[in-house]
């Protein structure tokens, strides 16, 4: 079945998530043949990727990535991509591979 599946990118500077990046594509196969598209796209996607806004706080302040992680953990950090789902106008359940990009490193 073709769907939508995102290559979403966290841009993490000095332990802040100072923004978001995706790229997106319309595929066909297995989840584990998406995954290995994304996966393989990682390094490429990422200069062309569109760019997005992180959370801040009412101070303006982004949020640093240990609180990113618990909410990962608590498997809610798809609530901090809505604005890129939509975007991309994709599935309810989108196929992701979220990529973090630490000091301008990419964690492959």
């Amino acid at each position: 079945m073709s769907e939508i599946i995102l290559n979403i990118y966290l841009i993490i500077n000095n332990n802040l998530v100072e923004e978001f990046r995706a790229a997106g594509y319309k595929k066909e196969g297995t989840d584990n043949e998406k995954i290995d598209f994304l996966k393989n796209k990682v390094e490429a996607d990422f200069n062309n990727a569109i760019r997005f806004d992180s959370p801040t706080d009412n101070k303006g302040k982004f949020m640093n990535y240990n609180k990113f992680y618990k909410l990962e953990k608590k498997g809610r950090h798809f609530e901090l991509f809505e604005n890129i789902f939509s975007s991309f106008d994709v599935p309810e359940k989108p196929l992701v591979c979220v990529t973090p990009v630490v000091d301008g490193k990419i964690l492959n």
